[in-house]
Parts: structure tokens; C-alpha cells; sequence
């Protein structure tokens, strides 16, 4: 039975196990917009394409699978680049649908064409460095050897973004509905441990040291070694920290957990690491500038180190290993665990972490320089007021990284990728539409303004969220450096905010100004911080920030 190009489109997603796209229709993509008009996808339309990005970057975090958005040629597709960057880097499954003119006037100069003929918009050399895979398709004879190579990049242990662009009187066109039997739509096997005899090997790497230390990574989420690692950790005593993405793999907070390792967290577990370890096992971690503390040499002095990574590419990126893995962070865990529970099938005594460890972990930050109690007691709460667990999509990364007490269940999605302002809203939107979790949206008043309207898509489909803005009237990170590294020459850092208070009025959303811990309290005890959507106001003092100091002169 022959199908239209446009049905075809729409019945991939389906069988990719996409629920819902994000986007904004335009003229060149409405055949597709008229396919999901009988599709059981879920079709969101955003304020922003940019907004559509980043939902998609949400809900393929929460969810695990694939996630998609959609919009038309030109500016429509250009208004994803940040948005489809952030989804490169964090390598995450989003599939990008996109229009474009009929293939009859490429190089006439059609209007909003994006061709790369003629002297007009190049779109696929403008994605060409942030997507794993991108395509104009322009003819139907080869449209079954695109799909499945977006379909394999998708669903890979190592997936990234996919955009595929459509001119318009292609997805008029029909093609044989047969073609979606010819396309693999399973995830395939997880790469294995290069050679068994590796994981036998970090077994006695393990058993001979004296301190061992893991640094677990956002690869540990990915693989689901969360159980494995927790099993490891407990059994032999082994102190775990987290990079800024793996935060909350394991739970924070107790004896085992360091925290984060990295240059703006409470600096516990460099200190840890740097007196007291005498092996390293990275698992999914990169040693990124942050996590390293600026590649600070004494983090690695004098210790064993191990890596275990599935992106071949990782593997000793950045520093020599003493014992490299290629190969899935679960499966050599439980490899590693079986062989240590042979030889020593209960938990030795007098081995761990030394006593004054857990202390220093809860103690207080060493960039703090006062005045962040109000934020420490709202992350606290935001614990306690939900034991079953939520989900936070962070902007402001710096409080949250040494206050928010993150876990398997009180899951942590800090803005990493590029580190771009204007996403925790839409995000978590992404993100509450993926999973029935409440849901908290964390960024300063400067990026808010970034992204602000799409509360009222959250508004308009109903999508419970709760965003909390600190209020300082500043872009508090460039203050800071402007103070610490520019003697107080502040330009363009400081501005007026509106009043919130209205501004939620005319969202038709719940308000709410903390000043206080009593604030606090009363947020907690009054608002319905589950199946409604609230914009939270935290008061703070535009010259009270982090004292952490970076060598970078920016």
C-alpha cells in the first residue's frame, strides 16, 4: 500500500516510541503537522523554537528514549541551533523533523529556502557540526537508507541528534508503506567488556588498594549501573563522588557519598580524594575543567587510575590509565562484583572511608561566604516535602551542586551541554510531559527573562511546574567575576525586573516571594507544588555570591 512521504514521517516516530514533538508548524511542514493531526503523538506548540530544542533535550533525559521536535524551513529550523547544540553535547536521542521549499525552485531563492543553492541559507552545513547525522532528502529512492541510518543513530549506546528536512512537495509524494518493516527500531546489545580478563584485573586493582575512590559520571544513568555501583560501593567500603551530571547516582548525604567533585561544588571531594585516595576508578566520567578543578594535578598524583567508559572515544581523553575499559559501566561492574564476592563474600572490616570523611562532606562550602542559608533550607524541604522523589532542571548549577541533596529517586539535570541560559523552563517541561514526577525548575531572573514564555505553553497544556528564580537583578556569575577579577568595574551585569507578582498574574499562575525561612515554610505548607504550575521568587543580595575563584581571566 502506497503512503504519503508526510504519513511515513509521522509513522517512524511511532515506531521509534516518540509520544510527543515539540515545535512550531510553518507552511513548508504542514503536510507533516496534518499526518499527527490522526497520529497518537502528542504535537506541543512552543513560543519559541529554541523552547522546542530543549523540551525535547528534557524529555529524552527523563525518559530515556527518543524525543523529537519539529518546525519549519529557515528561521524555524534556525531557532534550534542552541537548543540542538545542548543535545550534541549531552549526547541525547532527539530526532529534528524540518521543512523546506519544493525541490523544483532550490536556487531561485524560494522563500525561506535553505537549500545551500544559489547563495541562500546552507541549513545542512549550519548543523553539520552539532548533530550526529543530518539530511536534505530530496528524492524518494533513497529515503529508506536515511531512516535507517537515523533510526541506528537513535537508538545507539552512544545516540546524539538526528535532523532530517523535507522539502515540501516531497512529503506529497508516495512511497511504499513497506519500507517501515525495513527498518531496525531495537536498541541494540550494549557494547561488552573488551576481554573478560579485564574486569578480573580491576577486581585486584580494588582488593590491593588501601583508598579507592570512584568517580561516577553521567554514563553511570545511562547504562543503569546505579544498583551495581550502590552494591560495589557498600560491600567494600568505597567512597563514591560524582561529576556534575552524575550527581544523585548514588544517594547524597551518606557515609559514602563525597558529593560532587569539581571546581564551584564544596571542594569536599577534591579534598578527599587528594589526602586520602590511592586509586581512581572513573566510570561514564570525563575530566572535564570542571569536574577536574581546572585539570588541577594533585587530584591524580600518585594514584592508580581506572576508566571505564562505552564511547571508545573517552577512554584516556584527557590522562593515562593505568587499566582502560572499552565496554558497558553495568556489565563490568557486575563482572567485578561476582569476582570480588568469590574471594571475599563478606564485607571486610576495617576497611572504607576514614571517619572524618562524612563531617567534612556535610560541612559547609568552602566558596561560601554567607547568606545562602535561605537556599540551603529550601533544598532541604524540597527533600523532605517529596520522600518518593522529584526532578530538578537546573540553570544556576553552582547552589544546587552543594545544597540539593540529590539520589536515584531526587533526580539532578543540571543545564551541562553547553552550558547555555534560558533552558531549565523549557526542559522541565519536556521532562514533567515524560514522567508524572513533580517537577522544579532552578534559574537566575537574567535567564528567566531568556525563556519565560514558555510557562504559558506549560499554561496552555496544563503541565505542572514549579519554577523558582532567584531574584538579584544581576547576572550573578558575571558579577561575581567582575568583583573578584575586575576590581569592581560592573558593566552590563546589573538591570531592572518587572514585578513577578503581576507577571504570574497574567500567566493565570500561582506566586510566591521568599524572603525568609518562614517563606519557606509556607511554600512548602500551602502551595501545591504537584499538579500546579508556580513561579517561586527567591530574594538575594546581588553581592552575596560564591567565592570560588577560577584561573580563567572571563
Amino acid at each position: 500500500m502506497k503512503i504519503t512521504v508526510s504519513e511515513l514521517i509521522v509513522r517512524f516516530m511511532e515506531r521509534l516510541g516518540i509520544t510527543h514533538i515539540y515545535g512550531m508548524p510553518g507552511s513548508h511542514i504542514l503536510p507533516v503537522y496534518d499526518r499527527l493531526y490522526d497520529s497518537k503523538i502528542k504535537s506541543v506548540l512552543v513560543k519559541h523554537e529554541q523552547g522546542a530544542a530543549f523540551m525535547a533535550c528534557g524529555h529524552a533525559r527523563v525518559s530515556g528514549g527518543v524525543a523529537a521536535c519539529i518546525t519549519t524551513a529557515g528561521p524555524g529550523a534556525t531557532n534550534l541551533v542552541t537548543g540542538i547544540a545542548n543535545a550534541h553535547v549531552d549526547k541525547l536521542p532527539v530526532l529534528i523533523v524540518t521543512g523546506e521549499t519544493s525541490t523544483y525552485i532550490f536556487g531561485k531563492g524560494g522563500l525561506q529556502e535553505s537549500s545551500g543553492e544559489g547563495g541562500t541559507l546552507d541549513q545542512a552545513a549550519l548543523f553539520g557540526g552539532i548533530t550526529r547525522y543530518h539530511k536534505i532528502v530530496e528524492r524518494t529512492d533513497y529515503l529508506l537508507q536515511v531512516l535507517r541510518q537515523a533510526a541506528k543513530i537513535l537508538l545507539s549506546p552512544n545516540p546524539g541528534p538526528v535532523l532530517l528536512s523535507f522539502p515540501y512537495n516531497l512529503q506529497k509524494e508516495l512511497v511504499e508503506e513497506a519500507l517501515l518493516d525495513e527498518i531496525r527500531y531495537a536498541t541494540p546489545t550494549r557494547a561488552f567488556c573488551n576481554r573478560p580478563s579485564a574486569s578480573r584485573t580491576m577486581a585486584r586493582m580494588i582488593l590491593a588498594a588501601r583508598r579507592p575512590v570512584i568517580v561516577a559520571g553521567y554514563g553511570c544513568f545511562l547504562s543503569g549501573a546505579q544498583e551495581a555501583l550502590r552494591q560495589l560501593s557498600e560491600h567494600l567500603g568505597i567512597a563514591v563522588a560524582t561529576t556534575l551530571k552524575g550527581k544523585g547516582v548514588v544517594e547524597e548525604g551518606t557515609p559514602r557519598s563525597l558529593g560532587c567533585l569539581g571546581v564551584t561544588s564544596n571542594g569536599m571531594a577534591r579534598r578527599y580524594i587528594v589526602e586520602h585516595a590511592d586509586l581512581l576508578i572513573f566510570l561514564g566520567a570525563g575530566f572535564n575543567e570542571r569536574t577536574s578543578s581546572l585539570w588541577d594535578p594533585r587530584v591524580l598524583a600518585e594514584k592508580q587510575l581506572i576508566q571505564i567508559d562505552n564511547d571508545v572515544a573517552q577512554l584516556e581523553k584527557v590522562f593515562k590509565a593505568d587499566l582502560a575499559i572499552h565496554g558497558d559501566i553495568r556489565a563490568v561492574l557486575d563482572d567485578v562484583l561476582a569476582g570480588i564476592l568469590e574471594v571475599m563474600p563478606k564485607p571486610p572490616a576495617g576497611r572504607g572511608i576514614p571517619p572524618c570523611a562524612p563531617a567534612a562532606v556535610e560541612g559547609t562550602p568552602s566558596w561560601a561566604q554567607g547568606g545562602f542559608r535561605l537556599v540551603e533550607h529550601f533544598f532541604d524541604r524540597l527533600v523532605t516535602q517529596f520522600p518518593l522523589g522529584a526532578q530538578v532542571f537546573d540553570d544556576n548549577i553552582i547552589l544546587a551542586q552543594s545544597y540539593f541533596k540529590a539520589s536515584p529517586r531526587h533526580r539532578y539535570y543540571p543545564n551541562s551541554g553547553i552550558s547555555s541560559l534560558g533552558h531549565a523552563i523549557p526542559a522541565a517541561i519536556g521532562a514533567r510531559l515524560a514522567g508524572e514526577w513533580p517537577t522544579f525548575a532552578i534559574l537566575g531572573d537574567g535567564g528567566f527573562q531568556m525563556c519565560c514564555m514558555e510557562l504559558m505553553t506549560a499554561v496552555n497544556y496544563r503541565v505542572p511546574l514549579n519554577v523558582v528564580m532567584i531574584n538579584n537583578g544581576t547576572l550573578g556569575l558575571i558579577r561575581k567575576n567582575q568583583f573578584q577579577l575586575y576590581h569592581e568595574r560592573y558593566i552590563d551585569c546589573d538591570f531592572v525586573n518587572p514585578d513577578y507578582a503581576l507577571l504570574a498574574r497574567s500567566f493565570g499562575i500561582a506566586h510566591w516571594r521568599i524572603g525568609s525561612a518562614g517563606d519557606v515554610g509556607s511554600l512548602f505548607e500551602m502551595a501545591d507544588l504537584a499538579g500546579a504550575i508556580n513561579l517561586v521568587e527567591i530574594l538575594w543580595d546581588k553581592n552575596v555570591f560564591p567565592a570560588y575563584m577560577s584561573d580563567r581571566q572571563s
